[in-house]
């Protein structure tokens, strides 16, 4: 700045020169003119020679005077310039005193990098400056995006910051960046040395500051009480597990006050342990939230005191004896086994046997109980002539040993000298060890022979059978089929193991209805619990019949059988053509038996009228004579009037078309209507009638009429078959739901042999006595209770009377007159 001044101030000094010179030229001229006589050109080259010499001289001191000073600002910036190279002497002397770089960014955001770049270098590739900002070239991944954070962070917002980052050759990198007169700066510095160690260490401790904060938290999260204690014995530090356990509240008022989880036996119990040396956990009884818990407690010294843990075994302690009392269980289980158990460790040493092993061994107790290896056991059954023989027994002993290093299970079988068989499973133990388990199958083992000769017998017996067999699988497939199936329907030896649907296809070319042999095929491939035995006729094309039969099997099979019923199918033709006859004979005998009972019930009115208009003598009195023909003509055409209306109810009845008039009937009033209609009789007969009901017996649904009829039919025959003198008894009552009505007389009864035959219709039997009928009586009764869904039963053995009762519903009485309404 003093070096563009100087130009100026010496542009002043030089024009004071110059007008000097002019001020000298002037004076000079004026001399000149007041000097007459002069030679004016002389006079002017005097005037320019004083002013040149006035400017030579001022011009000289002025020099001399800047020259000077010159000369001084010279030694002063030499000073400066020596300062400056000192400093940055120094400054590079600072720099390459220990690997780093420094860039710094100008104002247009270029950056400048110095110091030792070889911190950049990475294995083969030396280091460069254009590498430094380059940090995922040489530096860790994770490092290198943080520290491209940061720079940007620092340029951006000026943040400074402090960090340390790895390079990928394992150095350690300190990076500092701040703002540093209103430029970035950002520094790299290889640590080594005391530095090196100082970061480590601060890091280490970082770490384990860390680490201390999470194991506390971790301790704090674990159920189970931790503590630690000073040297003088005092808590020093609990987990929430501990302060929860004591009661204590928080951490702090649980050190302040020390309180203490375990009781003072405990503790001191704990030191004595500890004094000695002694390793283990001690079991001790803690009060823990309110109860009384077990605890296993571990204590050990450490420089500062002592940590203590308190596990809290109570759970475990009965899960032990629950696992006890199982053990023991299945112990006293495994003695009631039929099948002889054996346990070794891994050292092949017997650690338990269960009674059948004993007793199939019949070892001495006292051998067993010293704990013998499995190679002894061996040994002592061989000398024993208990074991299978073998040609060579060490080789035979080291394969069943070779049990112990196997993974599987292996079974094997002994045929021992006695003649049993047994089944060997050797199964090795995860945790070392082998268990044997033998199962005498002797017994199974001869089950299995016989049943494979009954099976052989079997099937020859069935394939010696006439009658077509054969036995599908539980897949479908044919499994067996005698001579006579493949003989009836031309199948060979091939077609067993093949599909029913192969074997249907077969048949239906000699029967070929698809309805049979669909059903046939959903009887054998069905669902195994909704199959059920199925039976059809198959007609083939020769025109043999055969009966078909399916039935399941229990083993899910399927049994196939063929009878051939070609003979038994024409005899039932036969019958079938000789039935339909017969029904067609008793239709027209039914229908010609209605025809003509209709046809005489109308002339048998007019005689009974004609007869009454007799007997009232209307047209004339009658003799004694003739008025005895006309009560004989009057009975007997109501007798026969009775026979033809009984003839026409039982035409009324195989038709159909018999109708009850349901009504409310009294059972008294209709009792004492029957007994009416026969008055006249019981007196002729000299026949006693005694009536057995009660005065509050009621009434109940039903058809007046035929009840009426009813009794009427039960009283006539029980006076026709009673003695002059005996009884007969009517009884009424009710039982439950039901009326009870009882006809019973003391005549001569019946046999068996006319009981069996009492309710057929024409059937009489005068069992010597002077009664006479056509045998309609009974059926009508049976009948007429039938038709109200009641009940008729008789009683009755020679010499001792007849008791006939009728049992009508009562309980749906009212909704049978509803609907009859």
């Amino acid at each position: 700045m003093g070096v563009g001044r100087t130009p100026r101030r010496l542009g002043g000094r030089a024009g004071a020169g110059f007008l000097g010179g002019a001020l000298g030229l002037a004076a000079a001229a004026q001399a000149a003119e007041t000097a007459p006589g002069l030679h004016a050109h002389n006079a002017v080259g005097f005037a320019v020679l004083i002013g040149l010499t006035i400017f030579a001289t001022i011009l000289s001191l002025l020099y001399l005077r800047e020259r000077a000073r010159w000369a001084r600002r010279e030694v002063r910036l030499n000073a400066e310039l020596a300062d400056l190279r000192g400093a940055h002497d120094r400054a590079e002397l600072l720099l390459g005193s220990e690997p780093q770089v420094v860039v710094t960014w100008d104002s247009r955001g270029e950056p400048r990098i110095e110091g030792d770049v070889g911190m950049t270098a990475d294995g083969a590739r030396p280091g460069s400056a254009r590498r430094v900002l380059a940090f995922g070239a040489w530096l860790v991944s994770q490092d290198a995006a943080a520290l491209d954070a940061a720079v940007e962070s620092l340029r951006g917002r000026g943040e400074r910051f402090r960090r340390t980052v790895h390079t990928l050759q394992g150095r350690t990198i300190e990076a500092q960046g701040q703002a540093v007169g209103g430029q970035a700066l950002l520094r790299l510095r290889e640590l080594t040395g005391e530095r090196r160690e100082l970061v480590e260490l601060r890091a280490t401790l970082d770490e384990a500051r860390h680490g201390l904060s999470a194991l506390a938290g971790l301790l704090d999260a674990i159920p189970q009480p931790v503590w630690r204690r000073g040297r003088d014995g005092r808590l020093a530090w609990a987990n929430a597990a501990y302060v929860a356990a004591a009661e204590a509240g928080d951490v702090a008022r649980a050190v302040r006050e020390g309180a203490e989880l375990l009781e003072r036996q405990a503790r001191e119990e704990a030191d004595r342990r500890r004094s000695r040396g002694t390793a283990g956990p001690l079991r001790v009884s803690a009060v823990i939230a309110g109860a009384r818990r077990t605890l296993d407690v571990t204590e050990v010294s450490t420089e500062a005191g002592t940590v203590g843990i308190a596990v809290d075994v109570s759970e475990l302690e009965s899960v032990r004896a629950d696992l006890q009392r199982q053990m023991d269980a299945n112990v006293r289980t495994l003695d009631q086994l039929p099948t002889a158990v054996a346990m070794f460790d891994a050292r092949q040493q017997l650690i338990f046997h269960n009674a059948a092993y004993r007793q199939l061994w019949d070892l001495d107790p006292a051998f067993l109980e010293t704990r013998p290896l499995d190679g002894e056991i061996l040994d002592t059954l061989r000398n024993a002539r208990k074991l299978p023989e073998q040609a060579d027994f060490r080789t035979w002993k080291a394969g069943v040993l070779a049990a112990y290093r196997a993974v599987e299970a292996q079974e094997t079988w002994w045929h021992l000298p006695d003649g049993r068989t047994l089944r060997v499973l050797a199964d090795p133990n995860p945790q070392g060890g082998l268990t044997y388990l033998f199962e005498d199958v002797s017994e199974r083992v001869h089950l299995e022979s016989r049943y494979n000769v009954l099976m052989q017998v079997q099937s020859e017996t069935l394939d010696t059978l006439r009658e077509p067999v054969a036995v599908f699988g539980t897949d479908g497939r044919l499994k067996f089929a005698n001579r006579a199936f493949s003989q009836v329907w031309r199948i060979g030896p091939e077609m067993l193991e093949v599909h029913i649907d192969q074997v249907i296809a077969v048949c239906r070319t000699l029967s070929p209805a698809e309805e049979p042999w669909t059903r046939i095929r959903e009887a054998v491939t069905g669902l195994v619990d909704a199959r059920r035995g199925l039976t059809c006729r198959l007609a083939l094309a020769d025109g043999t019949m055969l009966d078909c039969a399916a039935e399941p099997l229990p083993d899910g099979a399927t049994l196939l059988t063929h009878i051939d019923v070609t003979a038994s199918v024409n005899v039932e033709r036969a019958l079938t053509d000789k039935n339909e006859a017969l029904e067609r004979t008793t239709r027209l005998r039914d229908e010609f038996v209605h025809h003509v009972s209709y046809e005489l019930r109308s002339p048998l009115t007019n005689i009974i009228g004609f007869t009454e208009l007799l007997g009232d003598e209307t047209v004339g009195a009658l003799n004694p004579r003739q008025r005895e023909y006309a009560d004989h003509i009057m009975r007997s055409s109501a007798a026969l009037l009775v026979i033809i209306n009984d003839i026409l109810d039982l035409a009324s009845i195989d038709a159909g078309s018999m109708e009850l008039t349901r009504e409310r009937v009294d059972v008294q009033t209709t009792i004492a209507a029957a007994v009416r209609g026969i008055g006249d009789r019981l007196a002729e007969a000299d026949i006693a009638l005694v009536l057995d009901v009660p005065a509050d017996i009621g009434s109940f649904v039903a058809d007046g009429k035929r009840v009426r009829q009813i009794l009427f039919n039960l009283l006539s025959n029980a006076v026709g078959f009673s003695a002059p003198g005996q009884q007969v008894r009517v009884c009424a009552r009710k039982d439950g739901e039901s009326l009870v009505l009882e006809v019973i007389d003391q005549g001569r009864g019946m046999p068996p042999e006319v009981m069996a035959r009492v309710f057929e219709r024409f059937e009489s039997n005068t069992l010597g006595t002077r009664h006479r009928g056509v045998g309609l009586g009974l059926s009508i009764v049976r009948s007429f209770v039938e038709l109200h869904g009641g009940r008729i039963d008789i009683a009755s053995s020679p010499g001792a009377g007849t008791r006939v009762t009728c049992t009508f519903p009562v309980g749906d009485g009212e909704a049978r007159l509803a609907a009859a309404e």
